[in-house]
C-alpha cells in the first residue's frame, strides 16, 4: 500500500515538520518531490509487488495468460490517475480484481490495486462519499466471494469475510482524512487568535497614541501660549517697569520647567529602560500653581477649591487637572478676557468643575458648534481644544457642557465621576 494525496494544507505541514527536522541535523533539507513522481512512484511499487504474485502460478488454478496481465495494466493505469479521480480509479481496480477471481487466477496481492484506490477515494472525499463507497464494495466482494465457491484452497473465503477487507482501506483513509481535517481547524483557529491578538495590539496602539497626542497637546498648548503671554508683558514693562518684566520672565522661566517636567513624564512611557523614573500624573492639588501662571498675563485667575473634595479617583483628578489646563488656556488665547474663575467642589459622587471668564470672543455660532461637539476652540476653526475636553470627560464616564455663561463671557462645566467610571 501507498499513501495517496493528502490536502495541500497537511501536505504544507508535513513539509514544515520535515524542515525543521532536517535543519535540527545541519543539513539541507531535500526539495519536495514532483508531482509526477508522486503520481507514479505509488504506481511502480504496486505494479512491482501485484505482477510478482500474478506471476506466481499455483498448480490446479488457471495460469498467468495474456488477460491476467491486460487487467493488471488497466489496473496500473487507473491507479495513475486517482488523485484527480478516484472513484473511477477504485471502480476500474475493482472490476479487475473481480475479473481475476472469476477467471480463475489466484494470488495474495491481487487485491493491492483496489486497496490503494480505496484508501484513495476516502482520504480525499467525505465521510458521504466513503459510506456509499463501502457499502458498494462490500457488497460486490461478497457477490464475488459466493460465485467463486468456498474452496479451501481458493483464497476467497466466506463471503462474510469477504466483505470485510475492502472496509479497512476505507477506515484508515477516513482516519488519516479526519486527523487531516482537524489539524487545519487547529491551524485556523490559531490563525484567528493571532489575528484577534494584532487587532488588540493596534486597538491599544491607536488608543496610547491618542491618549499621548492629547498630553501633548494640554501641555504644550498652555505651557507655550502662557510663556508666550508673559514675554510679551516682559517686553512691554522692560524699559519702564523693570521689576513687571522680572516677574513675567520668572514666570516664563517656571512655565519652562513645568512644561519640560511634564514632557519627561509623557515621553517617558515610551522608553524601554525601565529603570527610568518619571514624575506622577498631574492632581487636584496643582491646580493652585496652575492658576498662578495667570499672573502677570493681563488676566485676574481666582481658584475656588475645597480642602477636602472626597477620595478621588486618579484618572479623574488627571482629567480634572487636564480640562481647567485647557480652559485657562482657551482664555488666555481667545477670550480677551479680564477675570476667570475655576472653582472645584464635589456633588454628590460626582466631581464638578467649572472655569468661567468674562471675556467676548465666543461667538454664539462658535459656542453652538461646541456644545455639539462639533467646533472648534473659540474664535479659531483649527483647534482641538474642545474636542480634547469632551474626550477626556467621556473617558471616564463624564460629561462636559460649554457655552456662553448667563452674565456674559463663556463657561466650561465638567462632571467627572469620583471613582474615574470604575464599574
Amino acid at each position: 500500500m501507498t499513501a495517496p494525496a493528502r490536502s495541500p494544507a497537511l501536505l504544507g505541514r508535513l513539509r514544515h515538520l520535515a524542515d525543521r527536522a532536517w535543519s535540527r541535523t545541519g543539513v539541507t533539507a531535500p526539495p519536495p518531490l514532483p508531482s509526477l513522481v508522486v503520481d507514479l512512484a505509488p504506481v511502480l511499487l504496486v505494479g512491482l509487488l501485484t505482477g510478482a504474485d500474478a506471476a506466481v502460478n499455483e498448480p490446479g488454478y488457471r495460469q498467468a495468460d495474456r488477460f491476467t496481465w491486460s487487467l493488471l495494466a488497466v489496473s496500473l493505469l487507473a491507479l495513475a490517475v486517482r488523485r484527480r479521480h478516484p472513484v473511477l480509479a477504485a471502480l476500474v481496480t475493482g472490476a479487475a480484481c473481480a475479473g481475476w477471481a472469476l477467471y480463475g487466477h489466484i494470488g495474495e496481492l491481487l487485491n493491492l490495486p483496489v486497496i490503494v484506490a480505496l484508501y484513495t477515494v476516502a482520504v480525499s472525499g467525505d465521510r458521504r462519499r466513503t459510506l456509499w463507497t463501502a457499502l458498494v464494495a462490500a457488497s460486490l466482494s461478497g457477490a464475488v466471494a459466493l460465485r467463486v465457491g468456498r474452496d479451501v484452497v481458493n483464497p476467497q473465503g466466506l463471503p462474510v469475510l469477504e466483505m470485510l477487507w475492502p472496509l479497512v482501506p476505507l477506515l484508515l483513509g477516513e482516519v488519516v482524512r479526519t486527523r487531516g481535517q482537524l489539524l487545519d481547524e487547529y491551524a485556523r483557529r490559531v490563525a484567528q487568535a493571532e489575528a484577534e491578538r494584532e487587532r488588540e495590539a493596534a486597538r491599544r496602539v491607536r488608543e496610547e497614541r491618542v491618549r499621548i497626542a492629547r498630553e501633548l497637546h494640554d501641555v504644550v498648548a498652555h505651557t507655550v501660549t502662557a510663556m508666550t503671554v508673559h514675554s510679551a508683558v516682559a517686553l512691554d514693562a522692560l524699559d519702564g517697569s523693570p521689576e513687571v518684566a522680572r516677574r513675567a520672565m520668572v514666570q516664563v522661566r517656571d512655565s519652562g520647567r513645568e512644561a519640560v517636567r511634564e514632557l519627561r513624564a509623557t515621553v517617558g512611557v515610551l522608553r524601554e529602560d525601565a529603570d527610568e523614573t518619571t514624575a506622577p500624573a498631574p492632581r487636584l492639588a496643582e491646580l493652585g500653581e496652575l492658576v498662578a501662571r495667570l499672573t502677570g498675563s493681563g488676566v485676574e485667575a481666582v481658584l475656588r477649591q475645597p480642602d477636602d473634595v472626597g477620595p478621588l479617583a486618579p484618572i479623574t483628578e488627571l482629567a480634572a487637572y487636564r480640562i481647567v489646563q485647557e480652559a485657562l488656556t482657551n482664555v488666555v488665547r481667545h477670550a480677551r478676557a479680564r477675570h476667570v474663575a475655576v472653582s472645584v467642589r464635589r456633588e454628590g459622587g460626582d466631581l464638578v468643575v467649572e472655569v468661567v471668564d468674562d471675556g467676548t470672543a465666543a461667538a454664539p455660532a462658535t459656542s453652538a458648534r461646541a456644545e455639539h461637539g462639533t467646533g472648534a476652540d473659540p474664535g479659531t476653526a483649527t483647534g482641538f481644544g474642545l474636542v480634547g475636553m469632551r474626550e477626556r470627560a467621556a473617558a471616564v464616564g463624564g460629561t462636559l457642557a460649554c457655552g456662553p455663561a448667563p452674565g456674559g463671557g463663556f463657561r466650561v462645566r465638567a462632571s467627572l465621576p469620583a471613582d474615574g467610571g470604575a464599574p
